[in-house]
């Protein structure tokens, strides 16, 4: 019987796992379709709302949040505020 291996999770900055839920929520205004400019997003806007709520982020966690962000929101995956 061959063994089962536990999966490992690869993910590994736990201060962005910790904050994602929130910061994907305040994020939610600027990648609603309603709140659009002419088919463009506020992108500039919530890099400048996420340094201001979590300034403990870097500019590299600030980007993989802002690009996740905008890829779940583009694809219709909210994710749960907690």
């Amino acid at each position: 019987m061959p063994e089962i291996s536990p999966v490992v999770d690869r993910r590994s900055n736990v201060q962005l796992r910790a904050v994602f839920a929130l910061a994907c929520e305040a994020l939610r205004p600027f990648f609603e379709s309603a709140n659009q400019w002419g088919g463009q997003s506020h992108d500039h806007l919530a890099y400048q709302t996420l340094k201001e709520h979590f300034p403990e982020l870097s500019s590299q966690d600030v980007f993989i949040v802002v690009a996740t962000t905008r890829r779940l929101f583009a694809n219709g995956k909210f994710p749960a505020a907690r």
